[in-house]
C-alpha cells in the first residue's frame, strides 16, 4: 500500500511539472495524488476545458474531472493512476501537449472532438433537462 501511495504522488508531481509549460498550473507546488490544471490559456483560442477533455477521448485517455474545483477557471483535475507505467504517463503528456498545440493551430479539431467514438457530443442542456436514469425505456 505504501509503494502504491508513493507512486500516486510521484506520478501526479511528474505530470504537473511536465504540463505546466502548456497549461496554467494555478497551484505550482508539490501535490499529493492529484493536481489541478487550468485551460484558460486555451480558452483564449475558443477552446474550453470540456473540449480538451473530449479530445483526450480520441487518444484513448479517460477524460479528467472538469470545472472542479470551482475556484479555478477552466479547471481540470488530473489524477493519474498509480499503477501506470512511465511510458503511459509520457504518452499522456505528449497527448496533452499536442492538444495544446492544436488549440492554437487548429482549434476546431479540439472544439468538435471526439472524432473517433461511436457517440460524439451530447446536447448537455437537453441531457440535464430530460434525465434518463435507467438503461431501458
Amino acid at each position: 500500500m505504501r509503494k502504491v501511495s508513493e507512486s500516486a504522488v510521484l506520478h501526479a508531481n511528474y505530470l504537473s511539472e511536465q504540463l505546466k509549460k502548456d497549461y496554467v498550473l494555478p497551484y505550482d507546488q508539490i501535490c499529493m495524488h492529484e493536481f489541478v490544471l487550468s485551460g484558460k490559456t486555451q480558452k483564449k483560442q475558443g477552446v474550453r476545458t470540456l473540449d480538451i477533455a473530449k479530445r483526450l477521448l480520441d487518444f484513448g485517455f479517460y477524460a479528467p474531472t472538469v470545472y472542479f474545483p470551482l475556484v479555478v477557471e477552466e479547471a481540470m483535475m488530473i489524477e493519474p493512476t498509480e499503477t501506470e507505467s512511465k511510458e503511459v504517463l509520457d504518452e499522456f503528456v505528449q497527448t496533452m501537449q499536442k492538444i495544446a498545440r492544436e488549440s492554437i493551430e487548429n482549434p476546431e479539431v479540439v472544439q468538435t472532438a471526439p472524432h473517433h467514438k461511436s457517440v460524439s457530443r451530447l446536447d448537455e442542456t437537453r441531457a440535464a433537462r430530460k434525465v434518463k436514469v435507467n438503461y431501458y425505456d
